[in-house]
Formats: C-alpha cells, structure tokens, sequence
C-alpha cells in the first residue's frame, strides 16, 4: 500500500469513535465493535502490504529471534522486506540480537509483561517462534515444555484482544503431532498421534490458535515444520550433535569415536532457510484458520544423515551405540506431505540436504576453531 494510501486510512480510522464506515480497501466493514473493528483495518493494512511486496511500515514481531530459526527468519525478511520494522523478543537483555532487528528482552509466560509489550509496538505480523523445542529433552522436564510452549502462546493471544489488534499470527506446531508411523507423507487431516510431551504441547498450541481464530476472529495462521536443520543449529537435535563430534575428531579435541544413538528411524529433514521462506509465503498468502505442512516429502534414516556428514570429512571416525543415547517412544518414520503449502504459495524445497550437511559442518568447524 502506498504511504499516502496507508496515512489515508489511518486519518480514517478516529472517525470511527463517531460513525461506521462501510466499506475500506474493497471489505464491508459493519461496525459493532468499534475497538474490534480498528483491529481488523490495521490487520487489512498489513496484508495489502505484504499482497503488494512493499513491505512500507510493517512492523512484523518475531518472538524468540534469538534462536535458531528466528536468526535466520530475522535475515529473510531482512531480504525479502527490506522496508519493514522488525522487532524481536529474547528471553534476556544478554543475548546478542541478531542485526536488523529492535529486540525486547521479554518473559512471554508473564502476561503483564506480553500485553504491555504488544500494547507499546502494535504490531502488523507475529511470528511466534518462542518456546521449548527439544523434543528428548521434553521427557524429563514435561510440565516446563508444556507451561513454556502453551502459557507464551495464550499470553500473545490474550494480549492482542485486550489491545486490541488483530495481527495476522503465524503460530509454529509441529509435525510430531502426526507422530505415528504413516505408510505415506500425511497430510493436515491426519489424525494426531502424540509420543513426547513436546508433541502435546504442540497439539495444543496448535488448537489454541484455531480456537482462537473460530472464537475472536483473530487471523491466526498455522505452520506444521517437520524436521530442519542447517547452519547455526544447537545441540540436542541429531544433525548439529553429529556435526560437532565431527568437527572435534577433526581438530583432536575428541578421540576418532562417535557416539550415536538409535539409527534407524527415518526422518524428513529439509533446510532451515527453506522453511523459514516458507513461513513467510504463509503470512503473506495462507488462509487465516488454516494450517500447513512444511516437508519436503522425503524419508531418511538417521543412518543416511549421518553418512552424508562422514562424507565430508577425510577423517577415520568409527562409530558406536551409546546407550544413554537412546530414546523410547518415538515414532520410528515421521514425514509429510506439503501438497497443500505448494499449492497455495508455490513453496518447495529448494536448498539440497547434501549443501545444508556441507553448511552445518562448516558451521561446527568454525565454533570448534577449525580452518579448513
């Protein structure tokens, strides 16, 4: 929308206080809620915007921009919406923010503290990244991952009704919902199988944000990931674990061993710069309600993901089962079916596994001080 266009409506938007305007940008508009209906002309506004690639003024929210996924959707929209304001929230004033981005040190599970940070930057677009995500780790500490991942997401939601706004919200599941070992990639109507406590917190996140869309009309967008990886990923998931012994038996800080858990489960893995491209066609062309896989369609086995790192590197590493690496429960092949998000936004993988294993590698080598 053009600046001029968007100061137009924004001089509209007062005079609602004394009548109703029926009809803005092409919407009938009945007003009822005068608040209600301001919150839905500013999240029309952003959604022109974004229709239109400008990107003028939008101020997008990513919460938990300091992690993985939030770094590098911090950078894509950095290049695909060079205009746009981004904000971010971090768990602490400490952590470094990554550029580009005015952060906000913020504890999403305080309530005061979310409605009053939504309330001070009224923003257009909410990517709402924060949370637990480790999903071994959710075993041992099952109410944490449930209070963090559900609490953060209902305080948001809860905060953008008592502003009011209504940002169009893209909440980010999980495909570890589906869980069960599907013959073929499911789509969005299979039915939820959950095996960690993680996957329930992601079950949940993902109906708060449909009931909330069928019950305030929020427009609220939902992302299934299945499972990604690439550069600047922690440890505690599979490939950056492997990643890094690998980088440490190169320099000689770790004998010629890796240690591995379970290999034969199969997986459908696809680039984190990928999917971050993905949650961005969703925001600007998925359905509001609706939700998404995001898949490459493709099976693996933890075996073939770890053969692909071992081949690159010269270095002789034997391989051995540590027991303590070894998780009960999980669904032995988990992956999707993304027909649904290409058909909608035209999204399909386009960064190879064997250049995204080369990038984490060189990712770990760097930490580890290693100059190849």
């Amino acid at each position: 929308m053009l600046n001029d266009e968007r100061q137009r409506i924004y001089e509209i938007i007062p005079s609602f206080r004394h009548a109703a305007i029926h009809s803005l940008v092409g919407c009938c508009v009945i007003v009822l809620d005068i608040d209600r209906a301001e919150a839905k002309i500013r999240a029309i506004m952003a959604l022109v915007s974004d229709t239109n690639n400008t990107g003028d003024a939008v101020r997008i929210l990513i919460t938990g921009v300091n992690g993985f996924v939030g770094r590098h959707l911090a950078q894509h929209l950095h290049d695909t919406q060079p205009h746009a304001e981004l904000l971010g929230t971090t768990l602490s004033a400490a952590e470094n923010a990554p550029p580009h981005v005015n952060t906000h040190a913020l504890n999403l599970c305080d309530p005061q503290a979310t409605s009053a940070l939504i309330r001070a930057l009224q923003p257009d677009q909410i990517y709402h990244l924060a949370g637990s995500a480790v999903v071994g780790k959710s075993h041992e500490a099952a109410w944490s991952t449930l209070e963090n991942n559900i609490r953060a997401q209902l305080n948001i939601l809860l905060a953008c009704i008592d502003v009011p706004i209504a940002p169009r919200m893209l909440i980010i599941s999980s495909g570890d919902i589906y869980g069960a070992n599907h013959p073929t990639p499911p789509d969005e109507h299979a039915p939820f199988f959950p095996t960690s406590p993680y996957s329930v917190s992601k079950i949940a996140q993902d109906m708060l944000g449909l009931q909330y869309y069928l019950s305030h009309d929020l427009p609220v967008l939902r992302a299934r990931p299945f499972n990604h990886t690439g550069p600047g990923q922690s440890l505690g998931f599979v490939a950056p674990d492997f990643a890094m012994q690998i980088a440490r038996i190169e320099t000689g800080q770790q004998a010629p061993i890796m240690h591995v858990g379970d290999l034969t489960p199969e997986r459908d893995f696809t680039d984190v710069r990928d999917i971050v491209r993905a949650y961005r066609l969703i925001m600007q062309h998925g359905e509001v309600g609706a939700v998404y896989n995001i898949a490459s369609g493709m099976i693996l086995s933890i075996r073939q993901l770890l053969d692909g790192l071992l081949a690159h590197t010269q270095a002789p590493i034997r391989i051995e089962i540590d027991t303590d690496r070894l998780r009960a429960g999980g669904a032995r092949r988990l992956w999707g079916n993304a027909a649904l998000l290409h058909a909608v936004t035209g999204w399909q993988p386009q960064i190879a596994l064997e250049d995204t294993l080369s990038d984490l590698l060189a990712d770990w080598r760097k930490r580890v001080g290693l100059t190849v």
